[in-house]
C-alpha cells in the first residue's frame, strides 16, 4: 500500500520544480517513515530530536527578540524624549531680555542718591511743635532714628537688588509700630493727646511719602522697560509698536487748548484756564516762575518783556524739564546753561511773533514744564497793562493789550489771577477795573498782592494791607486774596533762595505775627495749591458741557456739508493741497514723454521768432545795401518803422554777389559768436515754458486749484535757469553749421526758398501796413468800411503819388528831385519840407525793394538744377543759400536744445517745481490765500471740531477714571 502511494506521489512530482519536490518529499517521508527517493524506511528518531532542538532554538530566539525589542524601545524612546525636550526648550520664551529691562548700576546709584537726598530733606523739614519740644525730645529722636534706619534699609535693599537684578525691587514696609517705644516722659493729658495726634500725622505723612516714592519707582521701571524694548527693536532693524503713550490728564487737556488756539469762531473756546493779568512790572512773570519753580522767562530793565501770550502747562514729573510744543528739545531746569538757552528761546519767539511794526502779538507761545511737586494746571501769561505809551511803541499798543486781556478774561470759565503790586499806591492800578468789569461778582478771580516786603517797609499804615487782603480796598471781588514775595530785586536769586526768603519774611513779619492776615493767605506755595484746586474744580464742572457744545457744533457743520456738497469728500486745506500737488507732479512728469518731432517743431518756431529780426535787419538788408553798385554803406537807413534801417539791392543787375557773400559771412560769424547762443537758450526756455504750461493745464481745470497751479508753475519757471555750459556747446555747433554753403538736396533748397519767401512776405506786409498808416485808407476801404483819411494822411497820399511818378528804383532822392516834388506840391496848395519828403520816400523804396526780392525768390525756386550743375558755384541765388545756412543752423540748434531738455532741463524744472511745492506746503498763510472758499473753510472747521471733540472725550474718560 505504501509503495503504491509512493509511486503515485513520484509520478505526480515529475512536472514540478525541484524546490517543491524536495518539500513534498520530506513531508511524505516523515508521514510514511520511508524514503521516497531511496525506497527505504526513514529513521524518524533524529527528526524528533531535531524538532525538540528547533523548539528550544525558537524559544531562545523569542527571548532574544524580546531583549532586542526592549533595548530598541529604550533607545528610541530616549531619542524621542530628547527630541521632545529640545522642542519644548526651543518653545520656551527667551528670558535674556530681562537683563536689558532691569535697571543698570548707574540707575540704581541714581535711585540710591535720590533716596538719600529725600531722607535728608525729610529729616531737615520734620520740625516738632516748639511747645512739645521738652516733652517729646526722646520720641522725636527715636522717630528720626527710625527714619534714618528705614532709608538705610532701603539703600541696602537697592544695593542688593543691583546684584540680583532678576528679583523685583523690595517694597518699603512700615514697621513703625513694631519698634519698641521708650517710655515717654510724664506729660499732661492735653499735651499727651496733642503729641499723639502730631505723631499720628507724621506717620501718615511718612507713609504717604513712601507710597508716592513706590508709585514713582514703579512708573519709572515701566517706562524704562518700554524704552529698552524700543531700543532693542531699533537695534534689530524693526520699528517699535505705534501704540499711544499714556499721557497725563493735564497734557491731554493742554493739547485741547492748543487745538483751540487762534480759533476765530465766536464762543468756540470756553474751556477753563488760568489767565495771569496785571499791570506792567507788577510781578506777573515772577509769580508764574515761583509756581513753576524755575526762572524760565527773560527779564528787562524797565522795559516790556512779555510781548505775546505764553501758555505754560504745569505737571508733575520725575525731572524738572521744560519743552516747547513744536520742539523736541528738553531744557533741564536744574542747569544754568539750559535755563539761559530757554530764556533766549522765549525772547526770540516773542520777537519773531511781533511783525509789521507792532509791539505786542496775539500769537500764543506754548510750552510745558514738568517737575517734582508741581501742581497740574494751565496758565496763560499776558502782556502787562500799561497806562502810557512810549515813543518806540506802536500807536495802538495800549488798546491792543487791553483788548487781548479782555478777550481772555471774557471766557466765562477762565480763572483770573489778578496780580497787584503791593509796593505802589492802589490808586495807580489799571488792571483791577478791567477785572471787575469782566467778573463783577468775583466768582472766578483770585487776587494776589506781590512785593509785600517792600510794602511793609514803605507803608505807614499796616492796616492798609489787611484791608487789601480782606477785599475792602479795591472795587472788585475775588474768591481769595493772597500775599506773596517773589524776589529781592536781584536777578541772580534762585527759586529756592526766594522761597526761603519768603518763608522767613512771613514768619518774622509784624503784619502776620499780629494776626492781621491768616497763614493760609500767604506764600506762593499756598497760592499754587489754591489755584490748582480752583482750576480742576472749574474743569470738572464745565468740561462735559463744553464737550456737548462741540458735539452740537459738529452736527451742524456735518449737516451743512451734506446739504451744500453732497457728493464730495470732506478734504481740508492740507489734503486738498496734497491732491493738487500730486496731480501737478503727475502732469509735469509727462514732459519727458513729449515726442521729439513736437519738441523740434516748437523749438524751430521759437528760434526763428527770435532770430528773424536780426537776420533781416542786421544781416540780409545791410549786406544787400552794401553790395549795391551805386550805394555807400551809409545809405543803410531804411527801416520799417521809420527808424534807421539798411536798404536792399534794387535787383540782380545791381548786386555785387562776392561782396554780398563776404559781408554775410562776417556778420553770420559775429552773430554766432556773440548773440546766437544766448538767443537760442532764450528761445529754448520759452518753448520749454510753453510746453510745461500746456501740460500742467488740465482740459477741465477745477476752479479751486487754479490759483495754486498758476502760482506753482509761475514760481518754478521763474526759478529755472538753463545750464550755463549749454551756450558753449551751442556756439560750437552753430559755427560748424554756418560753414556749410552747399545745398545738396532739392528738398533743402525748397525749404530755404520757402523760408526766404515767408520772411520777405512778412516784411512786405509790414511795409504796406506802414504806408497805409501814413497815407490813410484806399478808395475800397473808404467805401466798404466808411472810413476817411485825416488831413495829415491826405498830405502823405499826395506826396506818395508825386514820388511814385519818379520811380522807386533808387534808395535816395537827389536834391533836384526833392525840389521838383516840393514845387509840384506847392502848386497843389500843399507845403512840405525836404525832410518830410525824404521820410515819405523810405517806406516807398523799402516796399519796392521787398517786392523785387520776393520776385527773385520765386524765380530761384526753379533754379536748383542750374545751381547743382554749377556745383554750388552759382551766385545768382545767393539769398537762398544764406537762408539755407540759417535754416540748417536753426535745425541743428533745435536738435541740440531738444537733447538738453530731455537729458537735463526737464529734470531740473521738475526739481524746481517740487521745491516750490515743498515751500508752499510749509507756508500756511500762502495755502490759505491760494485755497479758499466755503468748501475749504467748512472742511477745515469740521476737521478741527472733530479733533477737539475727540480729545475732549478722551480727556473726560481719563478724568472719570481718576475720580
Amino acid at each position: 500500500m505504501s509503495r503504491i502511494l509512493h509511486n503515485r506521489v513520484r509520478s505526480s512530482f515529475k512536472n514540478t520544480s525541484w524546490v517543491s519536490i524536495d518539500k513534498r518529499a520530506v513531508a511524505f517521508s516523515i508521514w510514511t517513515g520511508r524514503s521516497m527517493l531511496l525506497y527505504k524506511p526513514i529513521d524518524t528518531s533524529h527528526v524528533q530530536r531535531r524538532c525538540y532542538g528547533m523548539l528550544v532554538a525558537r524559544a531562545i530566539r523569542g527571548v532574544l527578540k524580546i531583549r532586542y525589542l526592549v533595548l530598541g524601545g529604550a533607545v528610541g524612546g530616549g531619542m524621542t524624549l530628547n527630541k521632545k525636550y529640545a522642542e519644548w526648550k526651543d518653545g520656551l520664551p527667551d528670558m535674556g531680555w530681562l537683563n536689558d529691562l532691569l535697571p543698570d548700576n548707574e540707575q540704581w546709584d541714581r535711585f540710591t542718591t535720590t533716596l538719600i537726598t529725600a531722607k535728608d530733606k525729610i529729616g531737615d523739614q520734620l520740625q516738632i511743635d516748639p511747645r512739645l519740644r521738652e516733652a517729646g525730645v526722646a520720641r522725636t529722636t527715636e522717630l528720626r532714628e527710625w527714619l534714618a534706619q528705614r532709608y538705610e534699609d532701603a539703600v541696602a535693599a537697592a544695593a542688593v537688588n543691583n546684584q540680583q537684578r532678576l528679583e523685583p525691587a523690595p517694597k518699603i514696609v512700615n514697621n513703625l509700630q513694631s519698634r519698641p517705644a521708650s517710655p515717654p516722659p510724664a506729660r499732661s493729658a492735653d499735651d499727651a493727646a496733642h503729641y499723639e495726634k502730631r505723631v499720628h500725622a507724621l506717620q501718615e505723612e511718612v507713609l504717604a511719602l513712601q507710597a508716592r516714592y513706590q508709585r514713582e519707582l514703579q512708573r519709572l521701571e515701566q517706562e524704562n522697560r518700554e524704552l529698552r524694548q524700543q531700543n532693542m527693536l531699533l537695534k534689530q532693524g524693526r520699528q517699535p509698536s505705534t501704540k499711544k503713550m499714556k499721557r497725563s490728564l493735564i497734557d491731554m487737556y493742554s493739547s485741547v487748548l492748543d487745538e483751540l488756539a487762534g480759533w476765530e469762531a465766536d464762543g468756540a473756546d470756553r474751556l477753563p484756564r488760568v489767565v495771569v493779568v496785571g499791570d506792567q512790572s507788577a510781578g506777573k512773570t515772577s509769580v508764574l516762575e515761583m509756581i513753576a519753580q524755575a526762572r524760565i522767562f527773560p527779564r528787562g530793565a524797565g522795559e516790556m518783556c512779555t510781548r505775546a501770550p505764553v501758555k505754560v502747562t504745569l505737571s508733575e514729573g520725575p525731572y524738572h524739564v521744560a519743552q516747547f510744543r513744536d520742539s523736541s528739545r528738553e531744557f533741564d531746569l536744574n542747569k544754568e546753561s539750559d535755563l539761559a538757552d530757554l530764556r533766549k528761546e522765549v525772547e526770540l519767539r516773542m520777537r519773531n511773533s511781533v511783525r509789521g511794526g507792532r509791539t505786542v502779538s496775539s500769537d500764543v507761545i506754548s510750552m510745558s514744564v514738568k517737575g517734582p511737586g508741581l501742581h497740574r494746571m494751565v496758565l496763560v501769561d499776558l502782556p502787562g497793562v500799561i497806562s502810557t505809551q512810549t515813543v518806540d511803541m506802536a500807536a495802538d499798543t495800549r488798546e491792543a493789550i487791553k483788548q487781548m486781556t479782555r478777550q481772555y478774561m471774557d471766557n466765562p470759565n477762565a480763572i483770573i489771577l489778578c496780580i497787584q503790586d503791593g509796593s505802589v499806591d492802589a490808586e495807580r492800578s489799571n488792571v483791577t477795573d478791567l477785572v471787575s468789569s469782566c467778573d463783577p461778582q468775583g466768582k472766578r478771580t483770585i487776587f494776589v498782592l506781590t512785593k509785600v516786603d517792600l510794602a511793609e517797609e514803605n507803608l505807614a499804615n499796616p492796616n492798609r494791607i489787611r484791608r487789601i487782603l480782606e477785599g475792602k480796598l479795591f472795587p472788585m471781588k475775588a474768591l481769595g486774596y493772597y500775599a506773596v514775595v517773589t524776589g529781592r530785586s536781584r536777578r541772580d536769586d534762585s527759586i529756592q533762595g526766594i522761597r526761603e526768603y519768603e518763608e522767613r519774611f512771613f514768619s518774622s513779619s509784624k503784619l502776620f505775627k499780629n494776626g492781621l492776615v491768616t497763614p493760609s493767605q500767604v506764600t506762593t506755595r499756598n497760592l499754587s495749591l489754591a489755584v490748582a484746586e480752583c482750576f480742576w474744580r472749574m474743569v470738572r464742572a464745565t468740561v462735559e458741557q463744553q464737550a456737548d457744545a462741540f458735539k452740537a457744533m459738529r452736527f451742524n457743520l456735518e449737516t451743512e456739508w451734506k446739504n451744500t456738497f453732497p457728493r464730495q469728500r470732506e478734504l481740508d486745506r492740507d489734503e486738498l493741497f496734497e491732491r493738487a500737488r500730486a496731480e501737478l507732479l503727475d502732469q509735469a512728469a509727462e514732459l519727458s514723454a513729449v515726442p521729439a518731432q513736437r519738441w523740434e517743431h516748437a523749438l524751430r518756431d521759437a528760434l526763428w521768432d527770435h532770430a528773424a529780426p536780426t537776420v533781416m535787419d542786421r544781416i540780409y538788408l545791410p549786406a544787400a545795401a552794401a553790395a549795391h553798385d551805386d550805394q555807400e554803406p551809409s545809405l543803410r537807413q531804411i527801416h520799417l518803422k521809420a527808424e534807421p534801417a539798411p536798404p536792399g539791392p534794387p535787383g540782380p543787375p545791381g548786386i555785387d554777389f562776392n561782396k554780398f557773400n563776404t559781408i554775410v559771412d562776417i556778420k553770420l560769424r559775429e552773430w554766432a559768436e556773440r548773440e546766437l547762443p544766448g538767443t537760442s537758450v532764450q528761445a529754448g526756455r520759452e518753448a520749454l515754458r510753453a510746453e510745461f504750461s500746456r501740460l500742467t493745464e488740465p482740459a477741465e481745470p477745477e476752479p479751486l486749484f487754479r490759483g495754486l497751479r498758476e502760482h506753482a508753475v509761475r514760481e518754478a519757471l521763474l526759478r529755472h535757469d538753463w545750464e550755463e555750459r549749454a551756450q558753449d556747446v551751442l556756439r560750437v555747433l552753430q559755427l560748424n553749421a554756418l560753414q556749410d554753403r552747399c545745398v545738396s538736396a532739392r528738398a533743402h533748397w525748397d525749404r530755404a526758398v520757402a523760408l526766404l519767401e515767408a520772411a520777405l512776405g512778412d516784411r512786405l506786409g509790414a511795409a504796406r501796413d506802414r504806408l497805409r498808416d501814413l497815407t490813410g485808407p484806399g478808395w475800397r476801404e473808404r467805401w466798404l468800411s466808411w472810413s476817411s483819411p485825416t488831413e495829415e494822411q491826405r498830405r502823405r497820399a499826395l506826396l506818395a503819388a508825386e514820388l511814385e511818378q519818379l520811380g522807386t528804383a533808387r534808395p535816395q532822392l537827389t536834391y533836384d528831385e526833392v525840389v521838383a516834388v516840393r514845387d509840384n506840391l506847392r502848386r497843389q496848395g500843399v507845403e512840405v519840407d525836404n525832410d518830410y519828403i525824404r521820410e515819405t520816400w523810405k517806406p516807398l523804396y523799402l516796399r519796392k525793394f521787398l517786392e523785387q526780392a520776393l520776385t527773385r525768390a520765386r524765380d530761384c525756386r526753379k533754379s536748383f538744377y542750374l545751381y547743382s550743375q554749377q556745383n554750388g558755384a552759382g551766385k545768382e541765388c545767393c539769398e537762398v543759400v544764406l537762408f539755407w545756412r540759417i535754416q540748417q543752423t536753426l535745425e541743428t540748434t533745435a536738435n541740440a536744445l531738444r537733447q538738453q531738455i530731455g537729458n537735463r532741463e526737464a529734470a531740473r524744472l521738475d526739481r524746481e517745481l517740487r521745491e516750490v511745492l515743498d515751500e508752499m506746503a510749509a507756508d500756511a498763510d500762502l495755502k490759505k490765500q491760494l485755497l479758499s472758499g466755503r468748501r475749504v473753510e467748512l472742511a477745515e472747521e469740521l476737521k478741527r471740531v472733530r479733533k477737539v471733540q475727540e480729545k475732549l472725550e478722551e480727556f473726560i474718560e481719563a478724568l472719570n477714571k481718576e475720580k
